[in-house]
């Protein structure tokens, strides 16, 4: 329950609705409350500032019109202004930043600004009489109406400053690799001890038959309750192994689980361990870190291709794909196994260094052929990574690539003072995986 809760939520703060929906919501009540004051209890001030509160129903009517038709129409060029940044925003780098813009708080808030201004005045407009109707003009609440549409006008101007930023190459990249940090460190809290730096020791199995549990929907895994699966596999007696992680696609109809033999599990089984499982049409850097990964390296990608050659996005890419892959380089990954009480119960699917290393730097790499600053500023990442790990297996995969990208630079450079420039960096990199100290990738100046 707890879990289908924080799923709604997430999807509910990445929407346009749920954040406008409450500050009308609190415009009405407020409304509410200062027609209530205004109606029982005798202001002094009403009457020691006429020109401030004393205006009739006619006037007060006129301004509170005014106003609501002036903001209703402003939250109408809001929205449009909206949706050409998220449309410029797709085309231009990916169309999985806009999962990011709909989570901009302040775009949603600035909508809900707006829009309850609009209700607000509705609702004050609904309760002034005029002479023949029992004169009651609410002049606390007109002069509030009055007030919020200055409101109004600065949240205005402050969210066409906010959008000319967060629309630049450089917000996106920053805010998904901010969001992905942290999750990095939501979801890999602890670091490796001394007794992890020989990577995850493997439990032998004796051999065993298994039998598919097959999935009920197609999407994209969010979210895994583990210990939903640890019951009933503890019910069952059995060895639960998952065929899927999060982030990756699922079928209807594929395996979901392996189910270890011989058991048997009956339809009211299988639906519990399907319930186990989010899936959504999309994935979400809150659960998947290697999401955020993506996202950044589709922009570096759009940046490579020949239709746009923007090497200093796919530059500024790379340098924050370094900052996330360092915060993960000394983190502890959780053991695929699942043990209960001693017994082996769950062999669980997740991800590794190794593949998150490669998810952020081998398409880069495989598209950056020729070009030098790209496999100069790959090199530095690979620098700054190797300095922040002791692990052996984590240290092989760095060194793996950067031999692959020595391999592309020897076939792809072919200026001689690049190369040069190339083998001098490389040569660096090569003695901090060697040595394990950092050594620094600038080149020191030459004397005449």
């Amino acid at each position: 329950m707890l879990r289908k809760l924080h799923h709604w939520w997430q999807e509910s703060r990445s929407s346009f609705w749920f954040v406008p929906a409450v500050v009308v919501l609190d415009a009405v009540v407020l409304a509410v409350i200062l027609i209530t004051v205004d109606a029982t209890v005798n202001l002094p001030v009403v009457e020691r500032w006429p020109l401030l509160f004393g205006a009739g129903a006619a006037g007060a009517r006129g301004l509170l019109t005014a106003v609501a038709g002036s903001m209703i129409t402003v939250a109408g060029v809001v929205f449009s202004i909206t949706l050409v940044a998220l449309s410029l925003a797709s085309s231009q780098y990916t169309s999985r930043v806009i999962r990011t813009f709909m989570r901009d708080r302040v775009t949603q808030v600035v909508l809900g600004v707006f829009v309850g201004i609009f209700a607000y005045c509705l609702v004050v407009l609904r309760t002034i009489r005029g002479g023949d109707e029992g004169a009651f003009v609410p002049a606390l609440s007109v002069l509030t109406g009055l007030i919020i549409a200055f409101v109004g006008i600065a949240s205005l101007i402050y969210f066409i400053h906010h959008i000319s930023v967060i629309i630049q190459a450089s917000s996106i990249i920053a805010a998904t690799a901010e969001e992905t940090i942290a999750a990095v460190d939501r979801l890999f809290v602890q670091n490796l001890d001394d007794d992890d730096r020989n990577g995850i020791i493997r439990m032998p199995l004796d051999d065993r038959l298994w039998s598919a549990i097959l999935a009920r929907k197609t999407g994209y895994i969010e979210g895994i309750d583990t210990g939903a699966l640890l019951e009933v596999a503890r019910e069952h007696g059995t060895i639960l192994r998952m065929e899927h992680g999060i982030g990756e696609f699922l079928i209807e109809g594929a395996p979901l689980l392996s189910v270890a033999e011989p058991n048997s599990m009956d339809d009211e089984t299988t639906v519990r361990l399907n319930a186990a499982y989010s899936v959504s049409r999309q994935r979400t850097v809150e659960t998947d870190a290697a999401f955020g990964i993506r996202q950044i390296v589709d922009i570096a990608m759009k940046a490579l291709s020949p239709g746009i050659n923007d090497t200093t996005t796919a530059v500024m890419c790379i340098d924050y794909l370094a900052a996330i892959l360092v915060r993960l380089a000394n983190r502890r990954f959780a053991s695929p196994y699942c043990l209960d009480q001693g017994k082996l119960r769950i062999i669980t699917r997740g991800p590794s260094f190794e593949g998150l290393l490669a998810e952020a730097f081998d398409q880069i790499r495989q598209n950056g052929a020729g070009n030098v600053a790209i496999m100069l500023r790959l090199l530095g990442a690979l620098h700054s990574i190797a300095g922040q790990t002791a692990d052996p297996g984590r240290r092989r995969a760095v060194g793996e690539r950067m031999e692959w990208i020595a391999e592309l630079a020897e076939r792809t450079i072919g200026s001689p003072c690049d190369r040069a420039r190339f083998e001098r960096k490389l040569a660096r990199v090569r003695e901090v995986l060697e040595t394990g100290a950092f050594v620094s990738t600038h080149e020191q100046p030459t004397k005449d």
